[in-house]
C-alpha cells in the first residue's frame, strides 16, 4: 500500500483508481469532489452513504425505478431515460458544436452516446439476448487490450451527430420492445453470455436481470454526466 504521509497533495486528481480501503487521517479537504461507486464511507466518524443515495434517490427518482424488481417499474425506468436523453439530445442541437466539447478531461457528449451504444451491444444484446453478433462500429468500449477495438468497434470512426443519435433511438426501441414481452422468469435466469472472449467477460454468471441494472444504470449515470458537463460548458461560454 502507498502511504503518502505529510504531503501537500492540492489539486491531486485521481482517475479509474481503486482506493477501497483507503484511509485518510488528520487530512484538510475542503472543496474536493468524490464521483464513482462509493460504499460504506465514513466521514469524522459518520457513515455517509446512506445520507447519499438517499439524496441521489431524492433528485432522481428514476434510480428507485431501476433497482425494483417489478416488471412495470423497470419499463417505466426505461420509458424514462430515453425520454431524458431526448431532452437533452434537443438541449445539444439549440448549441450547435456543443456535442463535442468537453470539460475536465470528460468524455463529449458524442463520445458519451457512442460509449452507450457499445454498451447496448454488450451488457443488452451479449447478456440479455445472447447475441454473438459484432458490435456497432462507431461504439466506444474499455480502454484496455484485448478489448480495445475488438468485435467490431472501428476506432477510425468519426460519426456525426444525426447518425449516432439514430442509432441510440433504435436501441432504445428494441430495448423497450424487450422490455414490453419479457418476464419475471426470464429475467432471475441466468444471462445466457455467448461462450467466447468478448467483453464483458465478468458478466457470466450473473443474472438476465442484473445485466439489464447495467444497461439502465450506465444510461442513468452517464446521461447525468452529460448534462452536467453541458452545464459547465454553457457557463464557460456565458462567462
Amino acid at each position: 500500500m502507498t502511504r503518502h504521509i505529510d504531503e501537500d497533495l492540492q489539486g491531486a486528481e485521481f482517475r479509474e483508481c481503486d482506493l477501497t480501503g483507503a484511509r485518510l487521517i488528520g487530512v484538510v479537504m475542503q472543496d474536493a469532489v468524490i464521483d464513482g461507486l462509493i460504499t460504506n464511507l465514513v466521514v469524522n466518524g459518520v457513515e455517509v452513504t446512506g445520507y447519499v443515495e438517499a439524496e441521489l434517490d431524492r433528485r432522481y427518482p428514476v434510480r428507485v425505478l431501476i433497482r425494483s424488481e417489478d416488471l412495470a417499474d423497470l419499463r417505466e425506468a426505461s420509458r424514462q431515460l430515453h425520454a431524458g436523453w431526448a431532452a437533452t439530445i434537443e438541449r445539444i442541437r439549440r448549441t450547435p458544436g456543443i456535442e463535442r466539447h468537453s470539460v475536465n478531461d470528460e468524455w463529449s457528449a458524442v463520445q458519451t452516446m457512442r460509449h452507450l451504444v457499445f454498451v447496448h451491444d454488450s451488457w443488452f444484446r451479449r447478456c440479455c439476448l445472447g447475441s454473438t453478433e459484432l458490435f456497432t462500429p462507431m461504439g466506444i468500449g474499455p480502454d484496455v487490450e484485448p478489448y480495445r477495438g475488438a468485435h467490431g468497434l472501428d476506432l477510425s470512426l468519426d460519426p456525426d451527430f444525426d447518425e449516432i443519435v439514430s442509432v441510440r433511438d433504435a436501441q432504445a426501441a428494441e430495448l423497450e420492445a424487450w422490455l414490453d414481452k419479457v418476464t419475471a422468469e426470464q429475467l432471475a435466469a441466468p444471462a445466457p453470455v455467448p461462450d467466447d472472449d468478448v467483453w464483458p467477460p465478468y458478466a457470466r454468471g450473473r443474472s438476465v436481470r442484473r445485466c439489464l441494472g447495467t444497461v439502465l444504470n450506465e444510461t442513468f449515470e452517464h446521461h447525468r454526466f452529460c448534462v452536467r458537463d453541458l452545464d459547465l460548458i454553457e457557463a464557460q461560454d456565458a462567462g
